[in-house]
C-alpha cells in the first residue's frame, strides 16, 4: 500500500493532463459505465463532511473520498478545506494508496470541471469572467479558466474589502487584469462567463440582472441548504446542464429550481452527454446556459488514479 502526501500531490499535479481524463469520466458516468451511490454527508454546526465514492466500469480501482469545508477556519489561521482519498483495487478489495491530500484534490478537480463546463458552454467570445467569492475554489475557477478562454479580464465580488484586495494581488500576479465589487448585479451586468464559488445559502445573482448571451458555473451550491442562483436564472436559460442529474434533483441549484417549481426534471441536460456529443450545450452566442456543478465521484476517481499511476 502507497501512502501518498499533500506535497508529494501537489509536486506530480502539474504534469498531469487531468481535463482529458475528468472528461472521459462525465463521459462515462453519463454513458452508464459508472456506479456512483449517493453523497454521504455530514452536516455539522461548524462545518460539513461529504463522503463521495464509486467506480468506472472500465477501470481497476474504485475509491471513497472524504472531504470536509469548515468555513470559518481561515479566522483561525486553519484552511478550510480537508480530506482524503482512498484507491482499492476492483479485483482484490486490497488498499492501494492512500492519498492524503487535505481536501486538495478536490478542490482541483473541481476547479477542473468548471474548465469543461465553461469550455462547452461558454460562449465564443468571453468578454470579462465574474467570479463570486475570494476563496480557494474563486481562485481555482479563474486560474483554470486559462485552458479554455484567452480573456485574462475578470471581476471579483467578495464580501469584504480585504479579502477583495488579497484576490485582486494574487490573482494579477497570474496574469489576470481584475476588478472588484461590493455589488453581485455588477456581475451579470457586466461579464457573460460567471463563476459562483460562495457556500451561500441564498441567492447571490438575480435575474434582473441576466444578459443575453451569458454562462453561469455554479460550484458553491453542493448541500440541500446552499443557493447561489435566483432559480429564475435556470428558468430563463435556454440549456440548464447537471454534472449528474440524479444528485442535482437532492442539492444545489438544480434542486432548489425545481422545489420552487421553476423548472423540471425534462429541462436538463448532463454534462458527459454534452462532452460527447449526445446531447447539445451551447449552439448560439445570444443563449443563456447555467451548469450546476455538485461534484461526482466520478472526478475524484479519475484525479486519484492519475496521481497515483504518476507516482507509483
Amino acid at each position: 500500500m502507497k501512502m501518498i502526501s499533500l506535497e508529494q500531490i501537489k509536486a506530480v499535479l502539474p504534469s498531469l493532463d487531468l481535463m482529458p481524463a475528468i472528461e472521459a469520466g462525465f463521459a462515462a458516468y453519463s454513458a452508464g459505465r459508472a456506479l456512483v451511490p449517493p453523497v454521504g454527508e455530514l452536516l455539522l454546526g461548524k462545518g460539513e463532511v461529504h463522503i463521495k465514492y464509486g467506480y468506472l466500469h472500465e477501470d481497476q480501482y474504485y475509491v471513497i473520498k472524504i472531504a470536509s469545508g469548515f468555513y470559518d477556519n481561515p479566522k483561525i489561521g486553519l484552511p478550510s478545506s480537508n480530506g482524503l482519498m482512498l484507491l482499492f483495487s476492483q479485483q482484490t478489495g486490497e488498499l492501494v494508496s492512500i492519498l492524503l491530500d487535505e481536501g486538495h484534490l478536490t478542490d482541483m478537480r473541481t476547479a477542473v470541471a468548471g474548465a469543461i463546463a465553461a469550455k462547452y458552454l461558454a460562449p465564443v467570445n468571453v468578454e470579462r469572467m465574474g467570479i463570486v467569492g475570494t476563496g480557494t475554489q474563486a481562485r481555482l475557477q479563474l486560474q483554470y479558466l486559462k485552458h479554455v478562454t484567452a480573456c485574462r479580464k475578470a471581476l471579483v465580488w467578495g464580501r469584504g474589502e480585504p479579502q477583495l484586495e488579497r484576490y485582486r494581488r494574487d490573482m494579477e500576479a497570474h496574469g489576470f487584469i481584475v476588478e472588484t465589487t461590493r455589488t453581485t448585479g455588477n456581475i451579470l451586468r457586466t461579464c457573460n462567463l460567471v463563476i459562483t464559488a460562495t457556500p451561500a445559502t441564498a441567492p447571490l445573482l438575480h435575474v434582473a440582472d441576466l444578459q443575453p448571451g451569458t454562462h453561469i458555473t455554479a460550484v458553491g451550491s453542493d448541500t440541500p441548504e446552499k443557493q447561489e442562483l435566483d432559480s429564475a436564472i435556470l428558468a430563463r436559460a435556454d440549456v440548464v446542464v447537471a454534472d449528474s442529474i440524479s444528485q442535482c434533483l437532492e442539492r444545489g441549484e438544480i434542486h432548489k429550481a425545481i422545489e420552487s417549481g421553476h423548472i423540471r426534471q425534462d429541462d436538463l441536460v448532463e454534462l458527459g452527454n454534452v462532452i460527447a456529443g449526445k446531447t447539445a450545450g451551447r449552439t448560439s452566442d445570444d443563449q443563456i446556459t447555467v451548469a450546476d456543478l455538485t461534484g461526482v465521484a466520478v472526478q475524484d476517481i479519475k484525479i486519484a488514479t492519475a496521481v497515483y499511476e504518476a507516482l507509483a
